[in-house]
């Protein structure tokens, strides 16, 4: 090449980006009018927060929008022209204008028309809003990497908590005891807003998922497979609690009174204030409930001294909870916003049970013994909240920052008296102190690449601290001064530090959608445990793991799609399960540590198929999910000697459960969920599990067992409910909702069927202003766990129900003054079927 061709290449180069680069600024060049205007309805009243975009016919990059005030007033600056003017407001119709922009001035007002549904004045009738809105939003929406439940629907776990609330939701089971498991695993990671949170206490089981209002819960995330965005532990998946906050002007509320048996009462408000720049919200409530649990064990033993062993537990307590949260948001600029809330929550209760024992000894009198107890148990958390979000600009770059300051502090008293007979064995004292302190600092970015791709990309710091104080004191008929039993009195401390890095990418091709991310966590665990025997625990863990997910949607039509998945999760040894001797409170069955328990990891893969229609959504999802170093719990029993009242040499047989690394586990299966308007007044809402499971493993330890216990199993099992809802008018529905969990079974445990019918009612009255609820949990109280576990040295079987039936009627007042305020669209994630949510970084 010559240096005449160089010269006229470059040359023509040059005279290309120079006409180019003129174009554009005789464009930017343009001087702007200030131009204002307002929007009305037929009756010429101001229209607030109405969207209003100017199209520009001849250069599509003069166009812009603006939002009215709350007088219905708009501003904004454009360059001369010919503009289509399109105006949007919630409950009226679209409607399209053309006007000429001369120069800066007022346009005057533009009329908008009511839609159907709505009054002559243009206000949605309250009386039909409550209903038909309901009723118009589907309860279950698919989404590339998660599934969001609205519960707004359920009128069965109306005035309930959040545990009646999960009872409900696709994909998820609920035991009588509280565990919360997703398509057969109980290895579930709670999120509220996103994050961890000290709202659900420590290992606080039933008792955390009960001090959550239902009115309090906007939506439930279901995240079967999440993303290397997603914190990387909680194989079976994540579920994520997003708490309500009021997003209309002016003052607006609810408040909830609820009234059942057991006795149940509670009273809860969500109120909030917005205008202008802030926004403010106050949501708080109290309540008390009473429970019942009832467990049987019966056990024959083919060695050792007992021959049976049969024991009944009942056990009734009476709670109380109270809950408040406070919150602000600051609009900065229209582009970065400030928010800061606070969380209290109180669970107190008084418990009193009674457990019966019946021993069968191979030669002598039978015997029988009684265990009766009196405790108290008080937990207190509070949760800071603070974050920042910034836009960039209006294309999608975006910065979240957040950090979350919990302290959750428990304490747990039992008084337990033993008599054999009825002649006193033995009384303890057991104190159980428990204080967790958590930080978790977050920052997330996205970056948008032209119409179609993502970056995002973020760090994550977790840095809790949990402290254990439990004392256990003893005196018996022989010994009656109290004394310390130095094996379950302990001081014990637990630190643990995760730093997290993700990235990942997202973009589309055609009809194919896909996005691929890569996380990396680094984990620390510090262990000291000390006991009065003077034995002492002190050890450390590293972990380094990568945790890569693929993500893959194809688009066959509009809300017709096929969506493939897999990602690398990682199941983390909670933090009790790590302490020798953590708990004592029956002297029969006891839980023991393991300090050398290690995470198990999970390859997770899923084949799903969408498609959303008016009247139905379908999803079938077919799931494949291998397991290796399975967390698995071994139960072995053990023969304790002692002396009685009488001076005679006794053996008592105790149960002890030890989680422990084993083997591998594997699942696999067909998860459907589906929504059906069969007609305007009958609605079905349902999800079928079918899986398949096989466990791997056989344990032995020399030293306390006689043989091995083989873990070895595998089966076909099924969980499915059906939620049907008739509604009779506007204003008056009713559901009827069935559940079912088949049985499973291996070498060591066969667990039976279980299934359940509740019932709910709602009528809407005082214009829309009230809804008046009632349900039946349970109706035909066979809510109840069974179970046969095969030891080295016994057969036990086993019952338990957590609660009896329930009754519940339940009173919600709304009052309100503004209108729901229309947030700015976002840009359209183009790997999903849904816009995004508010959630902020759920990393």
């Amino acid at each position: 090449m010559n240096q005449t061709e160089i010269v006229n290449i470059f040359t023509k180069k040059t005279l290309a980006l120079t006409f180019v680069l003129s174009a554009a600024a005789m464009a930017f060049a343009q001087e702007k009018a200030g131009v204002t205007g307002m929007i009305v309805n037929k009756n010429n009243q101001p229209v607030p927060y109405a969207s209003v975009t100017f199209s520009n016919k001849t250069n599509k990059s003069l166009s812009d929008a603006a939002l009215t005030d709350e007088k219905g007033q708009y501003k904004l600056e454009l360059a001369p022209g010919n503009y289509d003017i399109t105006v949007e407001a919630i409950d009226y119709k679209k409607s399209i204008v053309n006007k000429s922009i001369t120069g800066p001035g007022n346009i005057g007002a533009l009329s908008i028309q009511p839609e159907a549904t709505t009054t002559l004045d243009g206000k949605t009738q309250e009386i039909q809003g409550v209903v038909i809105t309901a009723a118009a939003t589907k309860p279950y929406k698919v989404e590339l990497d998660k599934r969001t439940y609205d519960p707004s629907q359920d009128i069965v776990s109306k005035g309930g908590n959040l545990q009646d609330v999960l009872s409900n939701v696709p994909s998820v089971s609920v035991d009588t005891d509280g565990t919360v498991s997703m398509r057969g695993s109980s290895n579930v990671k709670f999120l509220i807003n996103g994050k961890p949170s000290a709202l659900l206490g420590i290992d606080d089981g039933a008792n955390a998922l009960q001090s959550i209002p239902a009115d309090q819960i906007d939506r439930i995330e279901v995240i079967t497979n999440p993303s290397s965005k997603f914190e990387a532990s909680g194989t079976a998946g994540i579920l994520n609690i997003i708490l309500k906050k009021n997003k209309k002007t002016g003052f607006n509320g609810s408040v909830t009174g609820t009234l059942g048996y057991l006795p149940q009462t509670a009273l809860n408000t969500n109120l909030s204030w917005r205008k202008g720049k802030f926004t403010w919200f106050l949501n708080g409530g109290g309540g008390y409930r009473e429970s019942k649990n009832t467990s049987r064990n019966d056990a024959w033993f083919n060695s050792g001294v007992n021959k049976e062993t049969h024991n009944e537990s009942i056990s009734k307590s009476k709670n109380d909870n109270y809950n408040a949260s406070a919150g602000l948001t600051f609009d900065i600029t229209d582009k970065t916003s400030l928010n800061a809330s606070g969380t209290v929550r109180t669970f107190d209760s008084d418990s009193e049970g009674n457990i019966n024992y019946f021993d069968y000894p191979f030669a002598g009198a039978d015997v029988f013994r009684q265990r009766s107890s009196i405790g108290n148990g008080n937990n207190l958390a509070f949760q800071g909240d603070f974050g920042l979000d910034h836009k960039f600009d209006d294309k999608g770059q975006n910065l979240s920052l957040s950090l979350s300051v919990q302290r959750n502090r428990s304490n747990n008293d039992s008084d337990i008296y033993d008599t054999k007979d009825g002649i006193f064995q033995l009384q303890d004292f057991v104190n159980q102190h428990t204080v967790n302190k958590s930080v978790i600092a977050k920052a997330d970015y996205e970056l948008p690449i032209g119409e179609n791709s993502k970056i995002e990309a973020g760090y994550r710091l977790d840095a809790n601290n949990n402290d254990y104080d439990n004392q256990v004191m003893q005196s018996t008929a022989a010994n009656p001064a109290l004394a310390y039993l130095g094996q379950y009195t302990y001081g014990a401390n637990y630190k643990e530090m995760f730093n997290a890095f993700y990235v990942q990418f997202k973009s589309k091709i055609g009809k194919l959608g896909y996005q691929i991310g890569l996380r990396d966590e680094m984990s620390k665990v510090d262990v000291d445990y000390l006991n009065r025997d003077g034995d002492a625990v002190n050890k450390s863990k590293n972990y380094n793991n990568l945790f890569p997910s693929v993500f893959l949607s194809y688009e066959i039509a509009k809300d017709n799609q096929f969506l493939v998945n897999y990602s690398r999760r990682i199941d983390r040894p909670r933090s009790f399960f790590l302490i020798p001797n953590p708990n004592y409170s029956d002297n029969q069955n006891l839980f023991d540590g393991n300090i050398d328990l290690n995470p198990s990891y999970v390859d997770s893969y899923e084949v799903g198929y969408s498609i959303s229609k008016k009247n139905f959504t379908i999803n079938p999802t077919l799931y494949y999910r291998h397991s290796t170093d399975d967390v698995k719990m071994l139960v072995y029993d053990e023969d304790v000697p002692y002396t009685d009242a009488n001076g005679v040499q006794q053996v008592l047989t105790s149960f002890h459960t030890k989680p422990i690394n084993l083997g591998n586990d594997d699942r696999y299966g067909l998860d459907l969920n589906f929504n059906w308007d069969a007609t305007k007044w009958l609605k079905f809402l349902g999800n079928v599990d079918l899986f398949g499971y096989k466990t791997t493993g056989v344990y032995f330890d020399p030293t306390i067992m006689d043989k091995p216990t083989s873990f070895e199993g595998k089966g076909f099992s099924t969980r499915a409910r059906l939620t049907s809802t008739f509604k009779i008018d506007k204003t008056f529905s009713f559901q009827i909702q069935g559940f079912y969990r088949g049985g499973q079974k291996t070498e060591s445990i066969d667990r039976k069927d279980m299934y359940a019918v509740n019932f709910g009612a709602s009528k809407t009255i005082w214009k829309g202003n009230g809804t008046l609820s009632f349900n039946i949990q349970d109706i035909f109280n066979t809510r109840s766990m069974q179970s046969t576990a095969y030891g080295p040295n016994y057969t036990r079987d086993s019952y338990m129900q957590w609660q009896p039936r329930q009754f519940a009627l339940s009173l919600t007042y709304r009052f309100k003054q503004g209108e729901k305020v229309e947030q700015p669209k976002k840009k359209k994630d183009i790997n999903a079927n849904e816009s995004g949510d508010d959630q902020q970084g759920p990393m």
